[in-house]
């Protein structure tokens, strides 16, 4: 079963291809290129407010560990059974992060990106809800949010219930308005659940890893914690249905399948999740080697680009309903270059 529409591009925490992840550069480069709907990563700073950064473990994308004043504030900590030693968001105040700059996560594959390092500061959840509603009232285009729940049992065990935080602020800025363009996602789905519960009207993706077992999970059932595997059989699919409104997994897991007589691309779990009522959704898109498959990669360089038409044109032709992608506008060209006669979606809630 394939998709009647356009799938969405989804600005992967903006468009860090070009610039760095989470920082308004990167936004509203991404809404300039033409993305459908952007996705922020949340955590939570010591004081409860929700912060935009991949992880909560934050010296890979800012200057902390350059600044002598934090210094004392490096430790080390187990979060989702990994062990992580570093500068983590519940330890500082919001008005000490933001003091502290952005710099790009990927320097070696990235340079272009990282010419940029230190000129933006971190953003708060706030600030990128006033960009999209700007933006919408600029060009009368409305850019869909799709955010994502990071390491929600971990702050909730610390005092920092991000089901309450997130649900309050999206309510308390208009967000909470069922008009289609909020969608929800989390490995954890607990805390879909409970934002649900909490009268949030969202779309619900529930996240997926081709191996290992949700976190909150985890925390409540340790090794007898239903499995990610366990979701991604035809049953599973269905019992999630009951729930949520879709699933999101890594690119590798669509798995395409090209018919050898028709041409047809195809997908096993792409097929069986529109089979069960769900959408799903495929991270991530990027186009340089070391993301590729070897069969598409071009020449020895890991941040040249290899052939992404390719790779980006399997993924699309399988059905999905949206990709997250790091070059916005490259899906873009993609997706068209695919289905040129596609009805484009609109937002991610589908709505006009």
């Amino acid at each position: 079963m394939t998709s009647a529409r356009l799938p969405l591009v989804i600005g992967h925490r903006g468009a860090p291809g070009y610039r760095p992840e989470h920082t308004l550069p990167s936004y509203e480069l991404a809404i300039a290129l033409g993305a459908d709907a952007v996705e922020p990563d949340i955590v939570a700073s010591r004081d409860g407010i929700l912060v935009l950064r991949h992880e909560n473990e934050i010296s890979g994308t800012t200057d902390v560990a350059s600044r002598a004043e934090f210094a004392s504030r490096r430790t080390t900590k187990t979060i989702d059974e990994a062990r992580q030693t570093g500068w983590f968001t519940e330890d500082f105040t919001w008005a000490e992060l933001s003091t502290l700059r952005s710099r790009e996560r990927l320097p070696k594959i990235r340079q272009s990106s990282a010419s940029y390092d230190l000129q933006s500061p971190i953003m708060r959840l706030s600030e990128l809800l006033h960009v999209l509603d700007r933006a919408r009232e600029e060009s009368d285009r409305p850019i869909g949010l799709v955010a994502e729940i990071k390491h929600a049992a971990y702050f909730d065990s610390i005092g920092l219930p991000l089901d309450e935080l997130v649900a309050a602020e999206l309510t308390a800025a208009g967000w909470n308005s069922d008009d289609g363009r909020l969608t929800v996602e989390s490995f954890e789905k607990t805390v879909l659940d409970q934002l649900r519960s909490r009268g949030l009207r969202s779309k619900n993706v529930f996240l997926l890893e081709a191996a290992g077992s949700p976190p909150d999970l985890v925390a409540r059932f340790g090794a007898d914690a239903d499995s990610y595997a366990s979701f991604l059989t035809r049953d599973g699919l269905r019992m999630l249905r009951r729930d949520i409104e879709g699933i999101s997994v890594d690119r590798r897991m669509i798995l395409p399948r090209t018919d050898p007589d028709s041409g047809a691309v195809s997908s096993v779990l792409v097929d069986d999740a529109h089979a069960a009522g769900l959408e799903i959704y495929s991270w991530t898109l990027r186009p340089e080697n070391r993301f590729l498959d070897r069969a598409l990669r071009r020449g020895s360089d890991p941040s040249a680009f290899g052939d992404w038409q390719r790779d980006f044109a399997l993924i699309l032709a399988t059905g999905v309903d949206g990709v997250f992608a790091d070059h916005v506008d490259l899906a873009i060209a993609a997706r068209n270059a695919a289905s040129p006669s596609f009805e484009p979606r609109g937002t991610v809630g589908g709505s006009a």
